[in-house]
């Protein structure tokens, strides 16, 4: 690596811009000339330090740049074929008819968790709201079951049989 460049190294960058050869063009060169290690970025900078950078245009390569078309961006070509494609109109939505929920005609007693004793129904009631307290139905449960009766079969999606056990289940409309 070159800590600092040569007079005669100097020269030969001043002349082969003059001859219109790119920086790489220059470093490849210089390189081969004097047995240097001189890298394209380094040709470019000590151009620069020697107001070298091109002949009649500071910061220049020695070539007339050439004018790009600016590329679009992947955003604008996503948008172009979005844009190509017909919308489709989106089906109107009927209001589905009220829901019928299946309760059990039991009145439970409200109990909090700390209130509730190994045989009560761990059914929930309430926190459906910010803030509203959770509470449990509380009557005996069904062997082998954390919920009483009622409230097994309501969790199973059967009504009970009216044989073995009475227990009323009522339709009650959502709102």
């Amino acid at each position: 690596m070159q800590i600092s460049w040569e007079p005669e190294h100097s020269d030969a960058l001043r002349d082969y811009l003059a001859k219109g050869l790119s920086f790489a063009e220059i470093a490849r060169a210089i390189n081969a000339r004097f047995h240097t290690a001189y890298s394209r970025n380094a040709t470019i900078g000590r151009a620069r330090r020697m107001g070298l950078s091109a002949i009649g245009q500071p910061g220049g390569s020695g070539r007339p740049k050439r004018r790009r078309k600016p590329r679009p961006t992947r955003s604008h070509r996503m948008r172009k074929r979005r844009a190509a494609k017909p919308r489709l109109s989106r089906p109107v939505l009927k209001r589905a008819a009220a829901l019928k929920l299946r309760c059990v005609a039991i009145v439970p007693r409200h109990l909090s968790l700390l209130e509730l004793e190994p045989g009560d129904c761990r059914y929930p009631f309430g926190g459906d709201e910010d803030g509203e307290a959770i509470t449990f139905c509380g009557h005996p449960r069904r062997q082998g079951s954390s919920y009483c009766v009622s409230h097994f079969h309501l969790t199973r999606g059967r009504a009970p049989e009216h044989g073995t056990v009475k227990v009323l289940l009522r339709l009650v409309e959502a709102a």
